[in-house]
């Protein structure tokens, strides 16, 4: 039982290990709950610009740092989520989204995979429909009689063998 309880606690403790840790200093939180909540949620969807897989709310980069003070300041500043978010479109590019926002720009990125999985499929089962038709005309097509007494000579060669 004690081994057992040992293992899962190693478990856990290795999943909380695996989890990102925030990136967020002490001296940039926000006194306001409300406002520090909003902070997370958009600094959660901004892509660090060095790090560039990682949202600047786990990132440890300089840049990222300067990126998590803007954004609260634009906050306190009261500005919307929506705002903010644009600010920032507008300085760092859609780059800075880690979820594109959906737009005739962002259209072909957006299309591309279901394009290429329904185009794949078909091409799929026109194969396979040419396959199958191809195997049902072999085996209904009748041996002329030339054809006929030749297989019929090779397997009779074969048998006497």
């Amino acid at each position: 039982m004690r081994n057992i309880l040992l293992a899962i606690l190693a478990g856990l403790a290795v999943i909380l290990a695996a989890l990102p840790a925030s990136a967020v200093a002490p001296d940039e939180i926000l006194d306001d709950p409300a406002l520090e909540q909003r902070a997370r949620e958009l600094s959660a969807n901004l892509r660090c610009m060095v790090c560039q897989n990682q949202s600047i709310d786990d990132s440890d980069a300089p840049l990222a740092k300067d990126l998590r003070v803007l954004v609260r300041e634009r906050l306190v500043a009261g500005d919307t989520n929506a705002e903010v978010i644009d600010y920032l479109v507008a300085r760092y590019g859609e780059f800075v989204l880690l979820k594109p926002r959906f737009s005739w720009n962002t259209f072909l990125l957006w299309a591309v995979a279901p394009l290429a999985l329904l185009l794949g499929g078909a091409a799929l089962l026109i194969a396979a429909r040419r396959r199958t038709r191809t195997l049902a005309t072999a085996r209904t097509m009748a041996l002329s009689d030339k054809e006929q007494a030749d297989l019929d000579r090779i397997l009779a060669d074969e048998s006497a063998r």
